[in-house]
């Protein structure tokens, strides 16, 4: 059992609730007074089943690694890029800054410095939950996470000995099974199809529609969005900065009613002209205030955090670290003295499923596929990435580190999957518990 597990089982459940409480509550207490409502709507899907309480506790994962001995972690790897929230359903298609159609890394909210381990023992610990959801034996869940960390490793090293990094990705024509259907299936996207869903025409204007989640601002609102819009083509950066008609705002909406991770972030889309003026390729963009990522609370030095002007520009920040080839519209800005992140909404993007990803040789490909896709994430950055807070070459320090050990590595993180994802499933239940009998404050279990 490893020291993890021994800490946490130590702890009576009671003592065990009040940590996750006080994590939670810690971590959400501004959000959860800014809007209950969408607290109480996010605490009732992590109450669905233990990964579900685990893609939205990424706090409390943060707060038991952090504490512990990691032999993987000196001066470098202990401060690398990170995607900080690397979970299993954390992957998906999108189109890249060149046009292309990739399978990766696709939430870079909570994105950081830290140690490259958290990662992948947050990602093996998802694995381990997935497979008993999926109710496959412990042997099973053992070959999972040791196929996705000896790709991981086995890409890691291929990026030290090849000076053409920035050439590799997860294509339509080098992958197969559920990944290449993935992308095959958001070929099958457009943005006509997303204009269609989301806009109307007003004669010959387009327009956002009116629905769940949209809120039309009043001119004093729309004024100060229109201000942040135009600080924010300022952060774009040069070599990115598209011509012509492009960026000129043609509707703006409040938006509400994220997923489990974003709950309580006020957001607008911003509709925009396209690359000429017709109206079948209007562009919608999202603004959406930068959270305050979990990890900037266990990382606690003084220089990664005053490096950023906000958790806005942190996020884009980080996701021009973590792609290799960055959407050409990503940047950032401020609304009444806030950070805000804002990025395309892409048609072609879409989270990896594994609603039918049932079987473990299917899930084993996959797997293989996310291990060189986070290995891709850690060491290959976009061409406009900023360098100042990583100079070295992440995969030589993770090289280094880990030298002939491969088994041994992959052996720890095996057995951390295992044990906390019990840890997990235990935590699900006091949650439920807690959250049932009123006992997380800010947030009523009754609306």
């Amino acid at each position: 059992m490893s020291k993890l597990a021994d800490r946490l089982r130590a702890d009576e459940p009671e003592a065990r609730t009040s940590t996750i409480v006080d994590t939670l509550v810690d971590a959400f207490a501004h959000l959860m007074e800014a809007d209950e409502a969408a607290f109480r709507a996010k605490f009732r899907k992590m109450a669905a089943d233990p990964f579900a309480f685990y893609r939205g506790s990424d706090c409390l994962f943060l707060a038991d690694v952090a504490g512990l001995p990691d032999p993987w972690a000196d001066e470098r790897t202990s401060r690398v890029w990170i995607q900080g929230d690397l979970h299993a359903e954390n992957f998906g298609t999108y189109m890249d800054g060149n046009g292309a159609l990739i399978f990766d890394v696709n939430d870079f909210d909570e994105a950081y410095l830290g140690h490259f381990t958290w990662d992948l023992q947050r990602l093996a610990a998802s694995v381990a939950l997935l497979g008993w959801r999926k109710a496959l034996s412990d042997d099973d869940i053992s070959r999972l996470v040791e196929r996705y960390t000896t790709a991981y490793l086995d890409q890691v090293r291929q990026f030290v000995h090849t000076d053409r990094d920035h050439e590799f990705s997860l294509r339509l024509d080098n992958t197969e099974g559920a990944v290449q259907v993935s992308l095959q299936s958001a070929r099958l996207s457009g943005r006509a199809v997303q204009l269609e869903s989301m806009t109307e025409l007003h004669g010959y204007e387009r327009t956002f529609k009116a629905g769940p989640g949209v809120r039309r601002l009043d001119d004093g609102e729309r004024a100060l969005v229109d201000d942040a819009f135009e600080r924010y083509l300022e952060t774009i950066p040069e070599e990115k900065r598209l011509r012509g008609v492009v960026y000129t705002v043609k509707d703006v909406v409040g938006r509400s009613g994220f997923g489990i991770g974003s709950a309580g972030l006020p957001a607008y889309n911003v509709l925009i002209e396209g690359f000429n003026q017709a109206l079948d390729n209007d562009v919608v963009l999202s603004m959406k205030q930068g959270n305050v990522a979990a990890l900037s609370r266990v990382v606690t030095d003084r220089r990664i955090a005053e490096y950023f002007l906000h958790h806005g520009h942190r996020t884009a920040v980080s996701q021009r670290a973590l792609q290799a080839h960055a959407e050409p519209l990503l940047g950032y800005t401020e609304l009444d003295g806030t950070g805000f992140v804002v990025r395309e909404l892409s048609p072609y993007e879409a989270d990896l499923d594994w609603g039918d990803i049932n079987e473990p040789d299917e899930m084993a490909q996959v797997l293989e596929y996310l291990g060189r896709a986070t290995a891709k994430a850690h060491c290959v950055s976009d061409a406009d990435a900023d360098t100042a807070l990583v100079e070295f070459q992440t995969e030589d320090a993770i090289v280094q580190t880990v030298g002939d050990r491969d088994e041994e590595f992959v052996g720890r993180l095996v057995e951390f999957a295992h044990d906390y994802a019990a840890i997990v499933r235990a935590d699900h239940r006091l949650f439920v518990d807690a959250f049932r009998e009123g006992r997380i404050p800010g947030v009523r279990s009754t609306g």
